[in-house]
């Protein structure tokens, strides 16, 4: 791939000057020692599993924490070994073949860190495929001239199909594609989808302009992600891999809560993370929803 994009990153920079992020990362307190694979463990996937921006940073070229959930759930579970390849902009293409990150440098296939004594394999992909960062972007800017509206609805279902609900249709057999080469690699490993975790309010029209979407835009985006999030489980359920809902446990904790609830941030972040990115507090809460599920 080329240079990957923040998803969300160019929405904020575009519509409005981001000011420096602040504050400090909230304490981890690990949930009980949970039943989970203790042998290797590869995570794999886009931006909101590895956490750019979030404290503290431990690879520029793909802004990746080691606070973010993965890192978390290793520690948790007593892995006896750990590689978390994610990257911030990372396609479901991504984990099939090369390319480069932010600073330019090159970035293997993240299925080469999948080996066959791997026990345990979490993906977080499909947000870039469908354009998250160009569809925050344009509902932003739309939102600015029509802030009671649907710009944003009215612009992807013009001519009555909603291209956002084909690009979802179109991005399953590559999620398809990659849980089954993961199962190549590891035939003995668990493979386990997680999906995303809630952007905007569950109910009502939103908080415009603390995030910059119109009211009437709120519901229809939020049934995108849901609509993306069925098909994530719906590929997990046909290709022998677990799904891990983490929209559920973030309800109340969107990114129109206060910054001391919210587990993903708005246009100007309020706490160490990228705009319209999970924070410290929404990769925890992504640790605690995936150990559950494993410990079900």
């Amino acid at each position: 791939m080329t240079r990957p994009r923040l998803p969300f990153l160019r929405a904020a920079t575009r519509v409005a000057a981001i000011a420096a992020t602040t504050g400090v990362l909230l304490a981890f307190t690990p949930p009980a020692s949970a039943a989970v694979p203790a042998g290797r463990y590869v995570a794999l996937g886009d931006s909101y599993t590895a956490g750019p921006l979030v404290p503290t940073q431990v690879d520029l070229n793909c802004l990746r924490s080691n606070r973010n959930y993965p890192s978390l759930v290793a520690a948790s579970a007593g892995s006896s070994s750990f590689a978390d390849v994610s990257c911030s902009g990372a396609t479901t293409n991504d984990i099939l073949n090369s390319g480069s990150g932010y600073l330019g440098i090159s970035v293997p296939p993240q299925l080469a860190a999948v080996t066959s004594s791997t026990a345990l394999v979490t993906v977080q992909i499909g947000g870039n495929d469908i354009g998250f960062s160009g569809i925050i972007s344009d509902c932003a800017e739309a939102s600015l001239s029509s802030p009671f509206g649907s710009p944003c609805k009215d612009r992807y279902t013009a001519g009555g199909t909603d291209q956002l609900q084909a690009r979802i249709n179109a991005a399953a057999p590559k999620v398809t594609t990659v849980l089954q080469a993961v199962h190549a690699a590891a035939p003995a490993a668990r493979v386990v989808v997680i999906g995303y975790p809630a952007i905007l309010p569950d109910s009502g029209y939103g908080c415009w302009p603390v995030v910059p979407i119109a009211y009437q835009d709120v519901p229809y985006l939020r049934t995108v992600e849901k609509s993306l999030n069925s098909m994530l489980a719906s590929a997990a359920a046909a290709n022998n891999a677990t799904y891990v809902d983490v929209y559920t446990p973030s309800i109340g904790h969107d990114a129109c809560k206060s910054s001391g609830t919210r587990w993903v941030e708005g246009l100007i972040p309020e706490n160490s993370a990228a705009p319209f990115h999970p924070n410290a507090a929404g990769e925890q809460g992504m640790a605690n929803a995936l150990l559950t599920k494993l410990n079900s």
